[in-house]
């Protein structure tokens, strides 16, 4: 170990004062375990430090053939590896300056052992959720009902929460969000979707109870939607779709839901459009009206991501296509989308990439970055940047 003697004389051929240098002396030698490599470092923002330091969980989550994430309570984060060209060296128990100037009774030398080093770190980088994968999962085995055969028999994997979290990059709280978005239900411990066609039986069962009583759509009442139609299908289905087409509310010590008028409009129009490869536009608006519930009124703007409208077609059409059946990644979506139509106006577009948009980016920004633009008929249009094959 090192004399206060030779640090001296080191620093005398290093030609360093001392006294402009604090007097505590860091002799620095490696540990038995330092040379093993098994140390990483990653990058934490302060918000990521306060998780840590209020006892909360960092996961790290990803399959094999994943790009890895981390993930707190209700974040996702790219993790990239970055190079450093100073080496990185772990020695625990070390002092900072500020600690040292504090301690005034440190000891003059301080000999620390090297228990690792890293000439890089992990990076991290705040990113969309990866979630597109939930809706993969779930569909592989959607709910067809209580009387359904496939549901009888273990063909496919039926997955709880933990299954879903130690499958899907993104945080806990955005899994949970995304489950209600897809309007998924827990049946039997099981996270299910409801195959659209059962989910249609059961909307117009409850349609057609809100015709027949004649109730406000802003006023169905739970209780008696339960007694009219629990023989019909179980009670916690007819919840769910009241849930998953309505707001749920309280008055007077009872429940009751608000329909969205929207969202039924729009699963009605799937209905239609599901089996047509193209649909001329002004009979589909007219069946389409026809079909809704009395009261509710049709418009072209309730089926954005979901359905796009060929106005340059004679007579013009409409065909049905869903924004979750588009790739996840940025690129891929772009090239899928405009080898589906070469130009874009900005207004069809936008519903198809809104979701690819980044903490704070606009979909401006995705445009600048993956489309080029030009005039057509006195319109701003986006075509590709690339040739599409």
């Amino acid at each position: 170990m090192r004399s206060r003697a030779e640090v001296d004389a080191t620093l005398q051929t290093a030609k360093l004062n001392p006294a402009e240098l604090l007097p505590a002396v860091h002799c620095l030698s490696f540990g038995p375990q330092a040379g093993t490599g098994e140390c990483c470092l990653i990058q934490l923002e302060p918000g990521l430090c306060a998780e840590l330091e209020a006892g909360r969980s960092l996961v790290i989550r990803g399959e094999k053939d994943e790009q890895a994430v981390l993930c707190s309570k209700d974040k996702t984060y790219d993790m990239k590896i970055a190079d450093t060209s100073n080496m990185l060296l772990f020695i625990p128990g070390c002092k900072t300056p500020e600690q040292l100037n504090a301690d005034q009774a440190s000891c003059n030398i301080i000999h620390s052992q090297i228990a690792g080093f890293s000439n890089s770190y992990w990076e991290l980088r705040r990113c969309r959720p990866k979630l597109k994968k939930l809706r993969k999962l779930l569909m592989e085995d959607p709910y067809e009902g209580p009387d359904s055969q496939n549901d009888q028999t273990l063909t496919f994997s039926k997955y709880t929460t933990e299954d879903l979290l130690s499958l899907i990059q993104a945080s806990e709280e955005e899994i949970m969000h995304q489950l209600q978005v897809i309007d998924a239900c827990k049946i039997g411990g099981y996270w299910r979707i409801l195959e659209f066609d059962y989910e249609m039986k059961l909307l117009n069962h409850v349609a057609q109870l809100i015709d027949s009583e004649s109730w406000s759509l802003s006023k169905v009442p739970l209780r008696t939607c339960l007694e009219e139609l629990g023989c019909l299908e179980p009670t916690d289905m007819i919840e769910h779709i009241l849930l998953s087409y309505g707001r749920k509310y309280i008055d007077d010590g009872d429940v009751y839901f608000e329909m969205h008028e929207d969202k039924i409009c729009r699963a009605i129009a799937q209905m239609l459009l599901q089996n047509a490869v193209k649909f001329n536009l002004s009979e589909f608006q007219e069946v389409w009206q026809q079909s809704v519930p009395e009261g509710m009124t049709t418009r072209l703007d309730q089926l954005k991501g979901l359905a796009l409208v060929d106005r340059t077609s004679r007579p013009e059409t409409i065909f049905l296509l869903k924004v979750e059946d588009l790739p996840e990644d940025n690129q891929e979506r772009f090239n899928s989308l405009f080898s589906i139509r070469e130009k874009w106006t900005e207004e069809d577009i936008t519903p198809y990439i809104q979701d690819l948009c980044a903490e704070k980016q606009t979909v401006g920004v995705l445009l600048t970055k993956y489309a080029r633009s030009s005039m057509q008929n006195g319109v701003k249009v986006y075509n590709s940047r690339r040739p599409i094959s």
